[in-house]
């Protein structure tokens, strides 16, 4: 017997109809994407995040993987005790339970694409005492 499949309709969702909040890391997020908040037919969520120039996120680890994606921009990825510059379409996997932070290295913001899965949830969440690097010297 063939199982029948649910067609779901596409959906797009611009950037601007997101609203913008402040990340318990201290990034500026918008929530784009979360099976949670809408019907929709996948285990991932995906939110675009900011991080001006000279700052950084909070540190802080999650339960489940995170990728970023970075669209504009130049910065400096910690993961546990591994250091690497990212840069324009960039990739960076973050693996679970991985203590992570993220600063910006340049003079404009840093912008960037964060895909958690299985999707956020504040419980899976934890925010840190400052366990990264200092923040890097102006290049």
């Amino acid at each position: 017997m063939r199982r029948r499949i649910k067609h779901q309709t596409s959906k797009i969702i611009p950037l601007t109809d997101c609203p913008e909040f402040v990340g318990g890391d201290d990034s500026l997020l918008r929530e784009l994407l979360h099976p949670d908040k809408s019907d929709l037919a996948m285990r991932y969520s995906l939110a675009h995040a900011t991080v001006k120039p000279g700052e950084r996120t909070r540190p802080h680890r999650l339960r489940t993987a995170e990728v970023y994606y970075i669209l504009k921009g130049r910065g400096r990825m910690h993961i546990d005790k591994e250091t690497s510059e990212v840069g324009t379409d960039c990739a960076v996997y973050i693996p679970p339970g991985s203590t992570q932070c993220i600063e910006n290295l340049g003079t404009t913001s840093l912008v960037f694409l964060c895909i958690v899965d299985p999707a956020w949830r504040a419980r899976d969440e934890e925010i840190l005492e400052d366990d990264c690097p200092p923040l890097s010297e102006k290049e």
